[in-house]
């Protein structure tokens, strides 16, 4: 008889174990290196009075040794058959009780209190996820982060970076980032397509003095073409018509006439030339500048959100 190939599901992969699965469609990719492993949590520096989040814990490799550490582990799994393997490997251990589940979209999820967070995240929610983190409250003291390689390094990023981006900066405003090692695709069961990093960031708490819906409404314009200077970004006719609503709006509420011959163009390369940035790129520009530059647009009563 001629042999049948059996196909396998598109984006499911066999790994090892009797009868599970892996859907490296939603990103399942199990860290199974045990010195990566202890490596990562040795980073999150876990203390015995610590609650530890953990999202995509997965068959609970990484899960089993950080209750070995805290005083309880909160991890958030979407994959129901995963969560009931998680739930075998801790059953009639004392770990079992300061172990917590949430099943779920983590993104849809609201997070609860933790000190630190440790993930071998699905790498296409990285980006949403870090400022899900960074915009949480109360603070978190540190969250040590499994990211795509070049994500990893965009995080970092300082300008005049190749890689440096809107990501980068905003980041950055809200958290020191350092990148602590790489992670070869061989330590993953199945293995991903890309190489890893493991990330570590620390909100900086307080916070910047700094309305972040109104920064990155800033950031979002300079970047959208980061090789041009901020006169020609500011050029484009959907970001005057944005900001000349949001002046309007502005004046209105707060009775201020607006002259017949205004004209939105010159009053914002006005503010480009007075903060020293009109001939300046954003791929190049820090913290400092986008501050002056946000200072510069709201106390003229422009805004950007």
């Amino acid at each position: 008889m001629p042999r049948v190939r059996k196909e396998k599901s598109r984006g499911l992969r066999q790994a090892g174990g009797p009868g599970i699965v892996f859907n490296t469609g939603i990103g399942q990719h199990i860290l199974k290196n045990p010195l990566i492993v202890n490596s990562v949590i040795e980073k999150a520096a876990i203390r015995p009075t610590d609650v530890v989040l953990e999202v995509g814990p997965g068959t609970g490799n990484m899960t089993v040794k950080i209750l070995e550490k805290a005083k309880k582990v909160i991890a958030c799994e979407l994959d129901s058959r995963l969560v009931a393997e998680l739930q075998k490997r801790v059953q009639g251990t004392p770990a079992a009780n300061k172990l917590q589940i949430m099943v779920g979209d983590v993104l849809k999820t609201d997070l609860p209190f933790f000190d630190a967070c440790v993930a071998n995240l699905p790498y296409q929610i990285s980006s949403p996820f870090v400022f899900k983190l960074l915009l949480h409250r109360p603070f978190f003291r540190c969250a040590v982060l499994m990211f795509q390689r070049e994500f990893a390094l965009r995080l970092v990023a300082t300008p005049g970076d190749k890689l440096y981006c809107r990501l980068s900066i905003n980041t950055q405003l809200l958290a020191r980032v350092d990148h602590l090692m790489k992670v070869g695709k061989n330590n993953f069961r199945p293995p991903p397509k890309v190489e890893s990093s493991v990330v570590r960031i620390e909100p900086k708490n307080p916070p910047p003095p700094v309305n972040f819906q109104e920064w990155d409404g800033l950031v979002r314009i300079a970047f959208v073409r980061k090789n041009k200077t901020l006169t020609a970004a500011f050029k484009s006719s959907a970001v005057q018509q944005l900001l000349e609503k949001n002046y309007r709006i502005h004046c209105s509420l707060r009775n201020i006439e607006i002259p017949e011959n205004f004209s939105i163009s010159e009053k914002i390369q006005k503010i480009l030339e007075d903060s020293g940035c009109s001939e300046k790129r954003a791929r190049t520009m820090d913290i400092d500048d986008f501050m002056r530059l946000l200072h510069g647009f709201n106390s003229q009563g422009i805004h950007f959100s």
